[in-house]
């Protein structure tokens, strides 16, 4: 008994703003959860569930906003991989944190209308990522010239090749193909190529078909989101850039700084999907 009066007076009760990607986790009933990756400015949860997102990040404003975030205005307690939590009734109970959610924002924000020229102009000025993790690797290849030609075998047996490769939290062929899902999506609406828009469908419903036994939770995670058109900042303003919402130059400097490759693997799949919307926004 007096451990949990213990444990109830040193409570830390927050608020935080969450992704509405993982409004569908936060409010179901309370599930338990465990931490999968701790960092000074964010811990991954991975909540025992059959929803997707399965794996939750608790972040502070240090680290990057991936598209399954909540967003604290305080520090995160010190925890562990493997320690245990809570998720759910709109909370997240952590350590001695408690997190309510209070706030909502959009991973997925619409872009304006743009028409081909001038997505041409803005395309020319996007330049090759510096030090993607797969430079030269053959599925690459296939992906980019099978979107660009409107071929669907050819797109979808590369992006099968390209899900899990490559080490880390999020391997390097995820995060291509997280890049190229979200702009076929949103740019190829901004465009009115609906073919583009077609291909992402097509292309979502196979890296989420198994992503859970193929690559590592949380990039099964980001590929759902992706597979909705849901993404980090980062990639929206790009997004954004190339239709002339906002400055190109810098976003495309923030987006390659992220992680080690994760941010020039993001703007290569980028590059793959606007070269893919040019080429099917056009004459059959």
């Amino acid at each position: 008994m007096t451990v949990s009066t213990h444990a109830r007076r040193t409570r830390v009760h927050v608020t935080g703003a969450a992704s509405t990607a993982v409004r569908p986790v936060l409010e179901s009933p309370r599930r338990p959860a465990r931490v999968l990756a701790a960092f000074p400015a964010g811990v991954y949860l991975e909540v025992r569930t059959d929803l997707e997102p399965s794996v939750i990040a608790v972040i502070t404003g240090a680290a990057t906003r991936l598209p399954n975030s909540v967003l604290l205005a305080g520090p995160l307690p010190g925890v562990t991989v493997g320690d245990e939590a809570s998720v759910g009734d709109r909370s997240i109970e952590l350590g001695p944190l408690s997190l309510g959610v209070r706030r909502w924002w959009d991973p997925a924000p619409p872009l304006g209308r743009i028409d081909r020229a001038r997505l041409e102009q803005a395309a020319a000025r996007l330049g090759d990522p510096p030090r993607p993790g797969l430079a030269g690797n053959g599925a690459v290849e296939l992906l980019a010239g099978s979107c660009a030609k409107g071929r669907l075998l050819g797109a979808v047996t590369a992006a099968e090749q390209l899900m899990g490769l490559g080490p880390g939290l999020t391997p390097s062929g995820d995060d291509v193909l997280a890049g190229l899902l979200v702009t076929l999506r949103h740019l190829g609406a901004a465009a009115g190529a609906d073919r583009a828009v077609w291909l992402a469908d097509w292309l979502a419903a196979t890296v989420t078909f198994d992503a859970r036994t193929r690559t590592t939770p949380l990039s099964a995670t980001l590929l759902h989101c992706a597979a909705r058109g849901e993404s980090s900042p980062e990639v929206s303003a790009v997004l954004r850039g190339l239709t002339g919402g906002q400055a190109l130059e810098p976003a495309l400097r923030r987006l390659h700084g992220l992680g080690h490759t994760s941010g020039s693997d993001l703007a290569q799949g980028v590059a793959i999907g606007v070269t893919a919307v040019l080429a099917l926004s056009g004459p059959r």
